[in-house]
């Protein structure tokens, strides 16, 4: 079945040998990015919540009830798992392979419909000050430009996104920051408490906070690219929580307290016109130039994890061994050009149309995490886990109830389009993995290491985990995994746990 051995780890790699690793600082603003990238897309909540107070109010639970479980449940398994890939080699770690590939093609497809906004939201920014943007032929040379000096910014490296990110992130704060200080003076209690009932979009409130507060779990998959990620990454999770909190509730307590503009008024880019109502014409462009610069970074950060999914999947023999070609900064170019294609071609859909079938397919994805999360704990409790979620196993499990049934309560608000066409690429995703299968039986494709079959239950109650004692993070749970789903048809068993130790070394 196709070309046997095991994936070469990048840092073994001669041409990627000396590329930097994601420090502390640009993971939090990747994470950031992933998650948030700033206030702007708020303030559709305020219009859907029939007034701020629902939109306060949600800003300060909704963290506790999902993005706080979710960054949990993140950081105990892309510790114990710090490889590219992320939730893919969780799931494939607990499922099997392919429940793996499902999820890795879900969270893929999701990704790249995201990332399809964010050049056609620059635009829309910039076109308030340069009409011409709102001409197709300025507008798709544009569209096209933008994505392509982006896409080229990630093949550069990604120490290099991730310090951009750092500067973007400050540049696309400062405004907010200035914001709240003028509206100190105007800010009234009672503006805050706001709400028609009457009004309420509750489709349209609950697919904003979600989408405003997911994607924790993007980072994940560029684990492998992480600097001591065991200790790293909690760190960056916690950072970007309290980060992406207060740069939503700090500029809507501003924004909403000081003005008592109808709920109607706010949807997407208000807060340029809050700037300018509370700080005149130089705040506003600030603002429009910030949010203009903010979707650059969205797009880096989505389009970076993507590409590296894409790699990590190519690396345990998921997709052709080319999906793991990288260029001479250590970037997966094939990869970059998949997610890059990806883009361009579902730029055409409407903001509301891409934001609910993401959230969809995204929904899907996470109840599939916390899935393998809980099964993990329970049939593999000796798991190395460099960063534990301080629960027991009844308890990490109760974690995980609120953000699930936050998950089936959005998919159920779904519209019957969205159902038929998430269905539609479910669908694909079930052909799609028989399908490479049989490439590879067939070798029309070179891949990097065989497909593991699937998880054997003695295995994952127990296994002999080749000892790592050079490596800090010991990372067993890669070497399990390709060792516990079952032997390869034409290695032996001795042959994989040598050679998944000579990939970590």
């Amino acid at each position: 079945m196709g070309e046997v051995g095991m994936p070469s780890s990048p840092k073994n790699t001669p041409n990627t040998k000396s590329n930097p690793k994601l420090t502390l600082l640009p993971l939090i603003a990747l994470i950031f990015y992933e998650v948030s990238g700033g206030p702007f897309g708020v303030e559709d909540s305020v219009r859907a919540g029939g007034g701020p107070l629902l939109s306060l109010l949600g800003f300060l639970i909704f963290p506790l009830f999902w993005s706080v479980p979710e960054a949990l449940v993140t950081a105990e398994l892309a510790t114990s798992f710090p490889e590219n890939g992320g939730y893919v080699i969780w799931i494939s770690a607990a499922f099997g392979p392919f429940w793996g590939f499902q999820e890795g093609f879900w969270k893929w497809f999701s990704g790249v419909m995201d990332n399809a906004l964010y050049p056609v939201l620059f635009l829309d920014y910039l076109k308030h000050s340069i009409p011409v943007f709102n001409r197709l032929i300025a507008r798709i040379p544009a569209l096209l430009g933008i994505t392509v000096s982006l896409t080229y910014l990630n093949y550069r490296g990604l120490h290099i996104v991730g310090f951009s990110a750092v500067l973007l992130a400050c540049f696309s704060l400062c405004p907010f920051l200035v914001m709240v200080v003028l509206s100190i003076p105007r800010l009234r209690v009672k503006n805050w408490v706001v709400v028609d009932f009457k009004k309420v979009d509750w489709r349209g409130y609950f697919n904003s906070m979600f989408w405003n507060l997911n994607y924790w779990d993007k980072a994940s998959t560029l684990a492998g690219e992480i600097e001591e990620p065991s200790k790293t990454f909690p760190k960056a999770l916690f950072g970007a929580v309290i980060v992406v909190v207060s740069s939503y509730l700090i500029p809507l307590l501003a924004g909403t307290g000081a003005l008592k503009s109808d709920p109607s008024e706010w949807s997407d880019g208000y807060f340029a016109e809050v700037g300018m109502l509370i700080g005149g014409f130089w705040l506003k462009w600030w603002i429009q130039a910030a949010a203009a610069m903010s979707n650059l970074g969205l797009f880096e950060a989505e389009m970076s994890s993507d590409a590296f999914q894409l790699l990590g999947m190519s690396e345990i023999g998921m997709l052709p061994a080319f999906f793991a070609s990288r260029s001479r900064y250590g970037t997966p170019t094939i990869s970059i050009l998949c997610s890059a294609t990806g883009v361009i071609f579902l730029s055409w859909m409407s903001f509301q149309e891409i934001l609910e079938f993401l959230n969809f397919l995204y929904s899907i994805g996470m109840l599939v995490e916390f899935a393998a999360f809980i099964k993990l704990r329970i049939k593999k409790p000796d798991l190395h886990r460099p960063y534990k979620v301080p629960l027991q196993t009844f308890g990490a499990t109760m974690l995980c109830v609120p953000p699930t049934l936050l998950l089936v309560l959005v998919m159920c608000l779904a519209s019957l389009k969205t159902f038929l066409v998430s269905g539609a690429v479910v669908f694909m995703g079930f052909v799609l993995y028989p399908t490479i299968i049989y490439a590879k039986e067939k070798s029309w494709v070179r891949f990097s290491t065989e497909q593991p079959q699937g998880p054997n239950e003695n295995d994952i109650e127990g296994h002999n985990i080749v000892p790592q004692p050079s490596q800090e993070v010991a990372d067993e749970a890669s070497v399990s995994l390709l060792s516990d789903l079952s032997s390869f048809k034409e290695v032996g068993v001795d042959e994989i746990s040598s050679n998944g130790v000579s990939k970590l070394e």
